[in-house]
């Protein structure tokens, strides 16, 4: 393309944003803009559309979610106006600017009563408001833009940017010689940077850089299963840390929101579609961890 285009991503200080941020300098030929919730805030209608006026874009990614899952269950009008208003405005935008839109979704649409990895066709039931209002996010973009827009769904993400399940294991397995972890919600972490790299895959390929290309949903999450619990265990032999961890199951750690207690995504069509190869959670883990000791 003889133009330089212009990619915004929003939620630049999650860990998304952050991990895309990080790889920035592998894709020169983009002219990447990274907006904060002072620059964009998602939860003000207004301030999307004055930012807009301002500013075209050729794609928009956007990371940026209401994600305190239990809170969104006391906050449910935020969580809506974050994870479903905003989405289907910047749906709209897209549309006025002609950009193209990927939107980052969640395992949390599905009510986890499946045995087998879901794929992207499988009905939807969430439980609780955070997974309600990120659907209707997705829908939002589904019944806005039959054309030009990607929705990736994905699981237990972390990273070394922010605050996610490893660095508060990390911490707590620092302080305390003993933790419980549920071990009956399955499913597989991601890993940011995966992510990230998977993202910016989809952004150079060859059915994104079509003039015009139907919408569609994906999958994305590292490869393999294991439950919090196997997660957990994993973290400490990786790091060493001498913290012993019991199993518990779900019932005895009630939460105000109720969770998937199988997530596990089928990654064959995203694999397929943009040839990707998918790292296993465990060898993801140990690279974060590296990370994280850097810090």
């Amino acid at each position: 393309m003889p133009n330089t285009q212009r990619i915004l991503i929003i939620g630049s200080t999650g860990q998304l944003g952050q991990s895309i941020h990080a790889i920035e300098g592998n894709y020169p030929q983009y002219d990447m803009v990274f907006a904060k919730r002072k620059q964009l805030d998602l939860s003000d209608a207004q301030h999307i559309t004055e930012y807009f006026k301002q500013n075209k874009f050729d794609v928009i990614i956007n990371c940026a979610a209401y994600t305190a899952v239990d809170k969104a269950e006391s906050e449910p009008d935020l969580a809506d106006k974050i994870n479903h208003l905003a989405v289907q405005q910047l749906a709209q935008i897209a549309v006025q600017q002609q950009a193209k839109l990927i939107h980052v979704s969640t395992d949390y649409v599905f009510n986890g009563q499946q045995h087998r990895p879901y794929i992207e066709t499988d009905a939807v039931a969430p439980q609780g408001v955070y997974g309600s209002t990120k659907l209707a996010g997705e829908q939002a973009v589904q019944n806005t833009m039959v054309n030009n827009a990607f929705i990736i769904r994905t699981s237990w993400v972390y990273s070394q940017f922010g605050n996610n399940f490893v660095k508060t294991m990390l911490k707590l397995g620092g302080e305390r010689d003993a933790l419980t972890v549920i071990y009956d919600q399955i499913g597989t972490p991601t890993y940011a940077h995966d992510l990230a790299e998977a993202i910016m895959s989809m952004v150079n390929s060859q059915p994104f850089n079509q003039a015009s290309f139907k919408s569609q949903l994906f999958h994305y999450s590292n490869e393999g299963v294991c439950s919090w619990y196997d997660f957990a265990k994993a973290i400490f032999e990786h790091s060493n840390v001498q913290c012993k961890v019991s199993p518990i199951e779900t019932k005895d750690y009630p939460t105000p929101a109720k969770r998937p207690a199988y997530s596990l995504l089928n990654k064959a069509k995203i694999k397929d579609t943009f040839g990707l190869s998918i790292p296993y959670w465990k060898d993801s883990l140990k690279q974060c961890l590296i990370n994280i000791s850097k810090c």
